[in-house]
This record gives C-alpha cells, sequence and structure tokens, in this order.
C-alpha cells in the first residue's frame, strides 16, 4: 500500500505531540530520584475491594491478563512496590441480609485462598512485624479489614473470632447505619433509626477492639459517631479511605476539625483516591447523575435475578463504571491536593494511602489506573517539597507506626487485665 505521505507526515505529528506532552505530564513521568525514594518505602496502601472480585469472579490475584482493569495484581503491585495491602471485607448489606457472618468468612477465605496459591509472591500477613518480614521477603503482605460493624451481628464474640482470623481493622460503619453505629451514608435519611452516634454497646466494641489490638476505624461513619469514638477509643484511630471535606464537601471526609482531632489522638488518616471524594466537580456531576445511574442498576438487577441469573457485586460494578465513565476525570492534582490539605492541617505524620482500589468502579483522578502508578504519588509528592522521610511517612510509616502503637495498647490493657485477676 502506498501512504499519503504528507497526511501521513501531519497524523504523525499530531500523534508524536501528543504521547511526548503524556510522557512529560506531572501524572506520568516518574524521574529516578522518585523511584529511588519510593522503591525505599515500604509503601501500605489500607483499602481495596479486591476480595469480591476473588470470590464473585474467581480473579486470581497473579493474572497477567493485560486486558484486567482491576487495579490490584501482584505484577501491579510490584509494578508500584506496593509492600502491604488491607484487603477489605466488605459485606453488601442488602443482599446478605440474615447471613452477614457467613459472608465476612467467605471473604476472608478468599484472601488465604490467594496466598495460599502464590506463596513465593504474597503471604498473609498480622502484624507490623510480619509487614516488614514481608518486606524482606519482596513478598506483597496480605492484610484484611472489615468495612462495616454489621458483620459481627452485635456479637462481640464474632468480632473477636474475626480478630483470631487475622482481621486487623475494622470500620465501624459502613454506608448503613447499624444498630450501634451511625453513619454518615444515611444520616439525613427520616425512614432510618439512629442513635445519636455510638450506643453504648459500640462503645464497648471500640473498647474491645483496643483490647485486642484492632485498629478502629472511622472511614464510613456520621459526625457524632467520629466524635464519640474519638472520646472513647483508648488507642490511636486510622480512617482507612477518606480525604478532606474542605477541598471536597462529601460527607465521607473528615472537615479540619475532624483531621486536628485525630491529629491529637495519634491516628492516621489514609486519603481516599476515589474521584468523588477529591475533586467537587466530579463529586456535583456523580450527584447530578445519582438518581439515574441507581434506577439503571437496579433495573439491570433485577433482569438479571427475574431470569434467574445469580446477582453480585461485580454485576453492579459494571453499571457503575459505564455512568462514571461518562464524566471527565480529574486531575491526578486533586489526589495530591488532599495528601497535601491533610499534612498542612493534621501534620505530615498523620496522613497516608487508603486507594480505595477496585472499590470505585474504575473512577480515579488521572493517572491513577492501577496500583503499578503509586511511585507517581512520591513524584508529586518530591514536586512540592516534600522531603525523602516525609514522603516515606506518607507512603507508608505513618499507618506503620500506628498500627504498632495499637499493638502496644492492646498489650498493656492485657497485661493490667491479668494483673487485676
Amino acid at each position: 500500500m502506498i501512504l499519503n505521505r504528507p497526511r501521513y507526515f501531519l497524523a504523525f505529528l499530531i500523534l508524536s505531540s501528543g504521547f511526548l506532552a503524556a510522557q512529560a505530564s506531572p501524572a506520568s513521568a516518574v524521574s529516578p530520584k522518585a523511584r529511588s525514594i519510593h522503591n525505599s518505602a515500604i509503601v501500605v496502601d489500607t483499602h481495596a475491594d479486591t476480595p469480591q472480585r476473588f470470590l464473585d469472579e474467581n480473579y486470581d490475584i497473579g493474572s497477567t491478563d493485560p486486558k484486567d482493569i482491576g487495579h490490584v495484581s501482584l505484577d501491579k503491585a510490584r509494578a508500584g512496590n506496593l509492600g502491604a495491602e488491607f484487603f477489605s471485607i466488605w459485606v453488601e448489606p442488602t443482599t446478605n441480609q440474615g447471613h452477614f457472618a457467613k459472608q465476612t468468612l467467605d471473604l476472608i477465605d478468599s484472601v488465604y485462598e490467594q496466598a495460599a496459591r502464590h506463596p513465593d509472591r504474597m503471604m498473609m500477613a498480622f502484624s507490623v512485624e510480619d509487614i516488614k518480614h514481608a518486606h524482606q521477603g519482596k513478598k506483597l503482605a496480605a492484610l484484611m479489614g472489615i468495612e462495616g460493624g454489621h458483620s459481627i451481628e452485635n456479637d462481640i464474640r464474632l468480632l473477636r473470632d474475626f480478630y483470631r482470623l487475622g482481621v486487623r481493622y475494622m470500620t465501624l460503619s459502613w454506608s448503613n447505619t447499624n444498630e450501634w453505629a451511625d453513619s454518615s451514608g444515611d444520616i439525613d435519611d427520616p425512614k432510618i433509626e439512629h442513635h445519636n452516634g455510638l450506643t453504648e454497646f459500640g462503645k464497648q466494641v471500640v473498647l474491645e477492639m483496643n483490647r485486642l489490638g484492632m485498629m478502629v476505624d472511622i472511614s464510613h461513619v456520621s459526625d457524632k459517631t467520629f466524635w464519640d469514638t474519638i472520646a472513647t477509643t483508648k488507642a490511636p484511630v486510622i480512617a482507612s479511605h477518606s480525604s478532606a471535606r474542605a477541598l471536597t464537601n462529601h460527607p465521607r471526609n473528615l472537615t479540619d476539625e475532624m483531621l486536628r482531632a485525630v491529629a491529637k489522638n495519634g491516628g492516621v488518616v489514609q486519603v481516599n483516591f476515589f474521584s468523588a471524594f477529591v475533586d467537587e466537580d466530579f463529586r456535583k456531576a456523580a450527584e447530578t447523575q445519582k438518581q439515574d445511574r441507581e434506577a439503571a442498576a437496579t433495573d439491570y438487577m433485577a433482569k438479571r435475578a427475574s431470569a434467574g441469573l445469580p446477582v453480585s457485586y461485580i454485576d453492579r460494578d459494571r453499571i457503575e463504571r459505564e455512568w462514571m465513565g461518562k464524566i471527565a476525570r480529574p486531575q491526578f492534582s486533586s489526589l495530591i491536593d488532599h495528601i497535601d490539605h491533610i499534612a498542612k492541617v493534621a501534620g505530615v505524620d498523620h496522613v497516608g494511602l487508603g486507594s480505595d482500589f477496585d472499590g470505585v468502579s474504575g473512577a480515579m483522578p488521572q493517572g491513577m489506573d492501577s496500583a503499578a502508578d503509586l511511585p507517581k504519588i512520591t513524584q508529586a509528592l518530591l514536586d512540592r517539597g516534600y522531603s525523602a522521610a516525609d514522603i516515606h511517612k506518607i507512603l507508608g510509616g505513618n499507618l506503620l507506626r500506628v498500627f504498632a502503637e495499637v499493638e502496644k495498647t492492646s498489650r498493656d490493657l492485657q497485661t493490667n487485665e491479668q494483673a487485676f485477676k
């Protein structure tokens, strides 16, 4: 075939200039210095919803499928120097009515099964020392956090059992208010019975988590639940996947007053990467389409159910992806703005990473497409003047410090408990 050379040359110039611009953009270029800083850190992410894929798709974390749109695989984790991932044990509260604990156990099992499939590249971890050991062995440390207190079915013995199985944090509520903790997700719904924060049983749950050595997670909770938790806990808290409300006015995010309270408590806020939590324009656009988006998802799920087909989170996620894809992705800088804001308000010792990988229907800022893109955060922070030491704190050091303090509080409480027996 003979090419039309002038036209071909023009097209080549256009494509080349676009390619070079992409290569030079802050969201894509990672310098050798930034790469060195990033690769010398223990990178800890506190929230990935990949277990839904393990369970519903039979997804293998060792997948090398180049067409896979998921955020987390062993290859992507290695490319991004992700050292430890807290896999979210999230039980959808509507479709799992009557068997929250069973679904929780199935999801926990799915994480163990992945580690068993890939013992050379992944290991279960239950402590700070385990994370360090995995890092030394160049393995991904797999930890677990329950996302939503409804999983314990109002039974503190189940909480203890989940700790024994390896759960190392629990989000007190998900988007649904449970019997003992109000959620930010339905706090304005008059049809929901609320408690004005934590009930007495809820406070007992927090204290038992302190005793066990399970981190108390205040992402998703209502403002009053947040303040009740701060007043109750004897150990530092975490927000496993929340951002700054001053920048993006979403109830899932923390106000500056809350950020300062977490700092005073000694805790850490792990920034969520979800576009609607880090960009106000995206949040407003998502809110505008919410009714239609949810109607489309409900209709799709109903059709599957009527056809006798299984209904899962993954099915709903397909519809969510279609709708979220209609909104322009925010700039990568939106994510960095939240890290920077929290570092300035709470202090650089109180901010970390809580991506929400595989849990936001792909809706993340430009340039953040998987765990492989984590080094771009280091580059962006370096560009803003952060030192290597402070970047290491943000990438994982702060979370490891809080985790260690929670472990120490547990040992102290159990020692005192034994002394009084």
